[in-house]
């Protein structure tokens, strides 16, 4: 039977790197998927006034995979606390489907050595893995707002820590690197405490080190090959995954897979819905594709079809793809085409 695959197109680039992810997909795996779209973000808020509907979010859950492009955009853009915002929709998935660990890998083509910010020598045979929590910390805690007052409350429990950590540690090849704010925050000496429980008792055969994270922000560009999985909280991880998506040369390079505990995964490009650039044919489609691939291996247990299509990406780089993001001027289009012949 076909595997079910929730596509959400949603903002700005998202309506124009879905189908040719969907080309992708069908070309390493023909007649495997069976596809439903659904409106999200910004699009579902000018159609139903909410960034996810109920019926979305049910056809999710009824899912194998969802695959989602990008969402929002300045039309959507508010401080009004009252009107929706199209990020609501991504909180409310994630929720909604009990997706508490963010997997991004980070791993420079050898042919992007020369187009990333850093020099070669700096960032060659970096592979490194961000693990970062989810659906806790600030970003889910209580908000309130007056005129001249306003606050976050940043809550986290040891099982919300202790289940992110296993994730991490049944992950690393060797080393975790673990990024709190231990020196002022509660929630991270909690975090420490926790994690390093859950590796002396599960992990100890894994090195385990502690980071605060402005030190981690200064490693990262120091000193990338010098991280394997690095786990984190929330914003934390937010930040920090942003921040080694441009060991790439461009946060349009890089994929991101949210898993629960079971049930259907989210599997997304880590860049946004560029909206300075929809509607031009010159998006960078490989995040999206290279998210198709996390789909495979870690949705629905198709490791081969996954490294398939990593492997028709660097390829085509490695014969020169390149788009306006890269430095070059190939198009959606063309870079769709480039990839499908590696196939």
């Amino acid at each position: 039977m076909a595997h079910k695959v929730i596509l959400l197109p949603g903002d700005g680039i998202g309506p124009e790197i879905l189908p040719p992810a969907v080309l992708v997909l069908d070309a390493v795996a023909p007649g495997e998927f069976a596809y439903q779209e659904h409106l999200f973000g910004g699009a579902s808020i000018d159609a139903h006034g909410t960034a996810l509907t109920d019926q979305t979010l049910e056809a999710c859950r009824r899912a194998d995979a969802v695959l989602l492009a990008a969402v929002g955009g300045p039309k959507w853009d508010t401080t009004d606390p009252s009107r929706p915002r199209p990020e609501q929709g991504l909180l409310g998935l994630r929720q909604g489907l009990g997706l508490f660990a963010n997997l991004r890998p980070v791993r420079p083509p050898a042919a992007l050595y020369d187009t990333s910010p850093l020099k070669r020598e700096l960032i060659e045979r970096t592979d490194l893995l961000v693990v970062r929590e989810l659906t806790g910390g600030i970003y889910f805690g209580a908000k309130t707002r007056t005129a001249d007052r306003a606050s976050d409350d940043c809550v986290y429990t040891r099982a919300e820590i202790e289940r992110i950590a296993r994730v991490a540690f049944g992950a690393a090849r060797s080393r975790v690197s673990s990024v709190d704010k231990a020196n002022v925050l509660e929630t991270s000496r909690l975090w420490r405490e926790v994690v390093r429980g859950v590796h002396g008792s599960e992990f100890p055969n894994i090195e385990l080190e502690h980071l605060l994270v402005d030190n981690a922000a200064m490693r990262l560009i120091a000193a990338p090959r010098h991280f394997d999985v690095i786990l984190t909280e929330n914003m934390f991880g937010d930040i920090l995954s942003d921040e080694a998506a441009m060991l790439t040369g461009s946060i349009g390079m890089l994929p991101s897979a949210s898993l629960g505990a079971g049930g259907p995964g989210l599997f997304e490009p880590v860049h946004g819905s560029a909206p300075d650039i929809a509607g031009t044919g010159a998006a960078n489609p490989l995040a999206m594709f290279l998210s198709g691939a996390l789909m495979l291996r870690h949705g629905l247990a198709m490791e081969a079809e996954a490294a398939a299509i990593e492997s028709a990406v660097d390829r085509a780089l490695a014969d020169g793809l390149r788009t306006p993001d890269l430095g070059g001027t190939a198009t959606t289009a063309q870079a769709t085409q480039a990839v499908l012949k590696h196939l």
